[in-house]
């Protein structure tokens, strides 16, 4: 394995060891500043350095080659291009499913309705597949070689990597020879693999969600014990009598322990709730407290109990992971320092950083313009001095740390005391009120309209009356849009989120408006007003009305919860994506074992096929449909024929409204064996990922109502908070101590450092 001699070994005086092992330490400085086959020491040093501050940035292992060619690959890599580049690859090799035998290509996916699907020529999405895993080849043998074979041989992730490409290589060699008519692709199986073998924090994510499962099992232990307990008590309580009257209860719910338990479990989600009690609660209305126990005591209790379990377990663990994470950024500047200070070679011993070197380093790394700003402004303020100690090259990446501040741009200067004035109106909050009045008296009109022409055909509606309005209001946003410009100035106005939003949607219905009335309003006009040629009148009215519609969204950062609430959900969708993505995940291996499972294994009668809308009383009766069945309330696009079928049924389930209808259908066309698939996706999805989810909200929103509830609704609008999972821990991290640095970068695979 290839080392290069990189760092000096010595720390703080005092840190290690007696007088004689630093003096011991001291010796060996020069030479471990010393790299081997490098005429430009100095600018190799900054390289490196550059390299660790990326890795310090991204939150990535230090532990990767360092040699001035193995530099320029790994930053080449990790450069936007490149995982763009990669990224997209994944993507294409998983939109492939939508595409492959049995294809999604149909614009329905009613088996009654539903044309031949497209099907891709053999050859065709084997090629492509063919050039991604040639991607996927390239990226793990440049990840092994940056890395070196002993830490290759230690990574499970790399080698699962090597495992898959491998079997899907394979897998695919079979699918040619076997010119495309294979009936199962294993490899699609692996193809999620991808996906959560590119994010570190995604496998962090999947590793916290392991270690919660023990948790999460002995909640759903219990209430398994709950399920099975009233399961035989409900067949106690609803056994056969004699009286056929009285067996409605025994015959649809509780037959036999399958039905029994299957009865119980969808009442566990309230999907078949009251359903599954009116025929013994017809009988006696005691029974009902038989079910309300049950519902009490399991959804009410254990359920929340399950919530609150996962988030409290998971938070801890991803609170661990987030530990691993500062860890490596802390590691990484220490990293980089050491470095640095071998830049000069007399100041390796000194433990000293020249500010020049910093600056240099800082104009190399690739990192937002606001934290080079940010961190340079600081580095700066030892110019005079000329170095830079341990502590303060630390601190001048505490910024990495700190929320973006966005500052607005200063109010331009008028010298009339009138248009003095006239900026002091048009900036003060109240024109903000009035804007939001107006809107809402806009979205008023508009649904005032709505309710009287509601019983109205396209043809029939005369919105000539509501055309005048909406100019009005048009007119009104155009004067605020101006005389904003005019208060704040340019910049000072697209400096404003809400403003480029007001902007946008004003010239645009202004537009839109014109456009209408110069095409259906002239004079003499020769236009049919039906006409479809560019666009009928009714459609334009109804894009002008959804746009000022969506324009009463404006409300939304001038009420402070409001804001809150719609900062978290972005916040969600910006940070969160590896919960996303192991979500993605999921549905893909269920998607795919669903379609080899159940394709075409529900099928409706032919009677059927051909009549679109078939009323009950004209069904055969060879074909009868009871009442909350999977045929009784047509759900036949719901099925496993094709992906994009497979995901909206998993969807469907995961809600868990009449879940127990697919359940039923599937169990009754195949085997009782498949409420098992259904049952594990119930519990996959809905039990526990949806209250992971609904665990990192609450932490999400906590975090921010914390830093927030003291804020105005300037504030909230002058700061916008850059939320990232490292930041919503921050407060419960626990800094890596000097030593553990130490002993962390004398375990580098490529450096050698001695004591």
């Amino acid at each position: 394995m290839e080392t290069d001699s990189l760092l000096p070994a010595s720390t703080a005086s005092g840190d290690y060891g007696s007088g004689s092992d630093k003096s011991r330490t001291h010796s060996v400085d020069r030479e471990l500043c010393s790299v081997t086959g490098n005429a430009d020491q100095e600018d190799f040093y900054i390289q490196q350095a550059v390299v660790f501050i990326e890795d310090a940035i991204q939150y990535r292992s230090i532990n990767h080659r360092v040699d001035a060619n193995s530099l320029r690959l790994y930053r080449w890599y990790y450069s936007r291009i490149c995982q763009w580049g990669l990224g997209l690859t994944i993507a294409l090799v998983l939109l492939l499913a939508f595409v492959e035998r049995p294809s999604s290509m149909s614009i329905s996916s009613d088996p009654r309705y539903r044309s031949s699907p497209w099907q891709p020529p053999c050859g065709l999405t084997e090629a492509i597949e063919m050039v991604c895993l040639i991607i996927f080849t390239c990226d793990l043998a440049v990840k092994s070689y940056l890395i070196g074979w002993e830490e290759f041989k230690k990574s499970k992730w790399l080698i699962g990597y090597t495992v898959v490409i491998t079997v899907s290589v394979i897998d695919w060699v079979l699918s040619i020879s076997m010119v495309c008519d294979e009936k199962l692709r294993v490899r699609r199986l692996f193809r999620p693999f991808f996906l959560l073998q590119n994010s570190s924090l995604m496998k962090k994510t999947l590793k916290c969600i392991k270690r919660t499962l023990p948790e999460i099992a002995s909640v759903i232990l219990l209430l398994a014990l709950h399920l099975c307990l009233f399961t035989m008590i409900g067949m106690l309580l609803f056994a056969k009598t004699e009286d056929p009257n009285k067996n409605e209860e025994w015959e649809l719910h509780f037959r036999d322990l399958g039905s029994s338990l299957t009865s119980l479990l969808v009442l566990l989600t309230t999907a078949n709730n009251p359903d599954v009690m009116i025929p013994a609660y017809s009988l006696n209305r005691a029974y009902s407290i038989f079910f309300i126990t049950f519902s009490v005591i399991g959804t009410y209790c254990l359920m929340n109990l399950l919530t609150a379990i996962i988030y409290n377990q998971f938070r801890g663990y991803l609170l661990m992971s987030v530990q691993t994470s500062i860890m490596r950024r802390q590691l990484a500047i220490r990293a980089a320092f050491h470095v640095l200070s071998c830049h000069g070679g007399q100041h390796g011993v000194q433990e000293r950083v020249h500010v020049d070197a910093v600056l240099e380093m800082l104009s190399r790394v690739g990192m937002k313009s606001y934290y080079r700003a940010a961190i340079t402004t600081m580095t700066r303020q030892y110019a005079d001095v000329g170095y830079m100690d341990r502590d303060q090259f630390k601190k001048i990446f505490d910024e990495l740390d700190k929320d973006r501040i966005k500052e607005h741009p200063p109010l331009p200067q008028y010298s009339s005391p009138v248009l003095q004035r006239l900026q002091m109106i048009f900036s003060h909050y109240f024109i903000i009120v009035l804007g939001n009045a107006v809107a809402l008296a806009n979205v008023v009109c508009i649904c005032t309209v709505l309710v009287l022409n509601s019983e109205k055909s396209t043809a029939e509606r005369d919105n000539f009356i509501l055309e005048i309005i909406n100019l009005c209001f048009i007119f009104y946003y155009l004067f605020e849009m101006c005389a904003k410009i005019f208060a704040f100035g340019w910049k000072g106005y697209l400096s404003y989120r809400n403003n480029v939003f007001d902007g946008f949607l004003t010239i645009v219905l202004l537009t839109l408006q014109i456009t209408t009335f110069i095409i259906y309003r002239l004079p003499y006009s020769q236009r049919d007003p039906s006409s479809h040629n560019i666009m009928s009148l009714w459609e334009m009215v109804r894009l002008v009305n959804l746009l000022i519609v969506f324009r009463f969204l404006r409300i939304i950062p001038d009420i402070k919860l409001m804001a809150l609430v719609a900062s978290t959900l972005l916040d969600l969708v910006k940070n969160l994506r590896a919960f996303a993505g192991i979500l993605v995940v999921v549905y893909y291996v269920f998607a795919v074992f669903g379609i080899w499972l159940f394709e075409g294994a529900i099928k409706p009668p032919p009677e059927m096929s051909v009549v679109s809308n078939t009323s009950m009383e004209n069904i055969t009766s060879n074909f009868s449909m009871e009442c909350g069945t999977y045929e009784q309330l047509q759900y036949w696009p719901n099925n496993f024929d094709d992906f994009g079928a497979a995901i909206i049924l998993l969807y469907d389930v995961m809600i868990v409204n009449n879940w127990q209808a697919f359940m039923d259908a599937y169990s009754r066309y195949t085997t009782e064996w498949s409420k098992i698939y259904f049952v594990c996706w119930w519990l996959t999805s809905s039990v526990m990922w949806v209250n992971l989810f609904v665990a990192l909200i609450l932490e999400n929103f906590t975090y921010k109502w914390d830093r927030c509830h003291s804020c105005s609704v300037t504030d909230v609008e002058r700061i916008r908070y850059e939320t990232s999972v490292q930041l919503m821990f921050k407060e419960q991290i626990q800094e890596p101590t000097e030593e553990e640095l130490l002993c962390q970068l004398h375990q580098h695979p490529h450096l050698h450092l001695e004591w």
